[in-house]
């Protein structure tokens, strides 16, 4: 295990208030990233649904459970 590193304490600047309550410790310095390399891919999508998808009464009952209000608001009651 990496041995911890103290954080230094650092001086209010001059013209701070006495009531300055800022923490002045040092924040830990973050290692330099590499960026990934970017791979040029291009997405081809394909829709193999039927044009009619069945849906069952439960289904249907499920989504008037509990976006009734939403459907009536966007649709007027039936």
């Amino acid at each position: 295990m990496a041995p911890a590193h103290k954080s230094r304490l650092r001086s209010p600047p001059t013209r701070a208030p006495l009531d300055d309550l800022y923490d002045y410790a040092r924040a830990p310095a973050r290692r330099g990233r590499r960026r990934a390399k970017r791979v040029s891919i291009t997405w081809a999508v394909t829709d193999d649904w039927p044009k009619d998808v069945p849906v069952t009464e439960t289904e249907i009952d499920v989504f008037e459970a509990w976006f009734g209000d939403l459907f009536d608001e966007l649709f007027g009651k039936s």
